[in-house]
């Protein structure tokens, strides 16, 4: 499909392209909604920062401020990064490592009692592999769930689309290109179950 087809397409759609982008389906960024819906989340970012070495709480604070949802104890050290911040939902006794970059085009749900690294990535942003469709900024997005009692080491990249089961462990470094089941061990690039959690 070529970018005016695309366009002649969606023509009709009575939804925004921030309702596309929720929706999972294929919208362009470059739209006012979301570019205010961006400036949001990068103020929040920055008073978090500035917050943080003189007050944990009012970071912690904002932090809750800018996610779609914080659980209660639940902790991130700044700094951080999203997209929109909305679309982040953090369940109960969570704790969330420094330098996460949350890329929140799609939902990303986090589970209560998660550990999670430093310099993790969750990356639900989807291109097209077209490249005219890709050269017009024509995105989407799938989303990420993270389940209870996950451990992300350091350094974890989650792609698109990807469910990390309950009581799971995934190694420092892996890249995490399809869905981990429950209860198991997983290292690599790709990433790849090792074994269970109860063989240890």
């Amino acid at each position: 499909m070529t970018p005016d087809e695309m366009l002649e397409a969606v023509k009709n759609d009575p939804r925004s392209m921030k309702e596309r982008m929720l929706d999972g389906e294929l919208y362009i960024a470059d739209d006012p909604q979301l570019a205010a819906d961006h400036e949001r989340a990068r103020k929040l970012m920055f008073q978090i920062v500035n917050t943080y070495p003189e007050s944990f709480e009012g970071a912690q604070n904002l932090i809750a401020e800018l996610f779609g949802s914080k659980g209660k104890d639940s902790v991130v050290l700044p700094p951080l990064s999203v997209d929109y911040g909305y679309n982040v939902h953090i369940g109960d006794d969570t704790f969330i490592n420094t330098n996460l970059t949350a890329l929140d085009v799609g939902e990303i749900r986090i589970g209560n009692h998660v550990q999670i690294g430093p310099n993790v990535q969750l990356l639900t942003p989807t291109h097209p592999v077209e490249p005219e469709l890709r050269k017009a900024k024509w995105e989407a997005a799938s989303p990420i769930v993270i389940e209870d009692n996950v451990w992300l080491g350091g350094g974890v990249i989650v792609l698109p689309g990807v469910t990390i089961g309950e009581n799971s462990v995934i190694g420092a470094g892996a890249v995490v290109t399809r869905s981990i089941p429950r209860d198991s061990v997983a290292v690599g690039n790709p990433a790849r179950v090792i074994k269970s959690v109860h063989d240890f």
